[in-house]
């Protein structure tokens, strides 16, 4: 399959620019992550990691979306470490596939069905590879930011509801949750990494003082604080060092604010969990 034209048109002998191959590159992803929504992608702010731009690139740089397999199954893995399902994996295949089949601007309808098999067979055994891996060996810092992974948080909670129920008094009324989310779907290459490293550098500059702090998914952080008068002015604390950090890159700054949350934990660990797995895609 052939990708059609999305950018400015080169002369003969001509070798695209850089600010071309730019648009082109920017047209291509913002086509992909429409007709992805529209399949039914359930979180928009998680949509697009830094493997997007690289299945992006090698489709303009080769012509075809066949020969991207290699960055398809890196989309695939961080899809499956971003907590997506392989249905919603697949279906975001299609959507990619449909764009580059449909000629024009019109409406894009992706199908699973009619995506090339082997495409489908890289991005499936890509993601449960990972998938497979998670369920034995569960990383206990995430790579990017260098926080403690949910796993570990789950672990923190276990504890926490271990200790109030030895108490006869419910986690909540002692413990919450601080949530960081930054919406980085108009956010593309290496800012978008640099955001959550800012972020997690906020977070470990606020909460020095023992807390439990952790990274649920690709584009959200959290805090497990105690309920007491200092949870208003941890909360300033953490809006102005977001602010001060997240404004010296101008992306980041156009992305928007991140937004920071105070969740209640329910009554029981099993919520909790469930809860996180939640919040890790907001």
């Amino acid at each position: 399959m052939e990708v059609p034209a999305t950018g400015t048109r080169s002369g003969p002998g001509d070798v695209p620019s850089t600010a071309e191959r730019d648009r082109t590159l920017r047209a291509l992803r913002g086509r992909w992550r429409t007709a992805s929504l529209a399949a039914g992608w359930r979180f928009p702010s998680d949509w697009a990691l830094p493997e997007v731009d690289a299945v992006c690139a090698a489709v303009l740089t080769k012509g075809r979306v066949e020969a991207a397999e290699t960055a398809l199954a890196g989309l695939a893995r961080a899809r499956a470490a971003a907590g997506a399902g392989l249905a919603e994996t697949l279906a975001d295949l299609a959507a990619l596939h449909a764009v580059l089949d449909h000629v024009g601007d019109g409406f894009v309808s992706p199908d699973v069905d009619a995506t090339p098999s082997r495409l489908l067979r890289v991005t499936a055994l890509a993601w449960a590879d990972v998938a497979t891996d998670q369920l034995v060996h569960t990383e206990v810092t995430d790579p990017l930011t260098g926080l403690p992974s949910a796993a570990y948080l789950r672990t923190r909670l276990a504890e926490l509801y271990q200790a109030a129920a030895a108490r006869e008094r419910p986690a909540a009324e002692e413990h919450m949750l601080l949530v960081v989310s930054l919406d980085l779907s108009t956010v593309a290459g290496f800012p978008r990494l640099t955001g959550m490293i800012l972020v997690a550098d906020a977070l470990r500059a606020v909460f020095a003082s023992g807390q439990s702090v952790a990274s649920l998914g690709p584009s959200v952080v959290a805090a497990l604080v105690q309920r007491d008068d200092k949870v208003a002015s941890h909360g300033v604390a953490l809006r102005r060092a977001l602010h001060e950090r997240l404004s010296v890159d101008a992306q980041l700054a156009d992305a928007g604010q991140a937004r920071v949350s105070a969740v209640r934990l329910p009554a029981t660990h099993e919520s909790a969990c469930d809860l996180l797995a939640r919040l890790a895609r907001v």
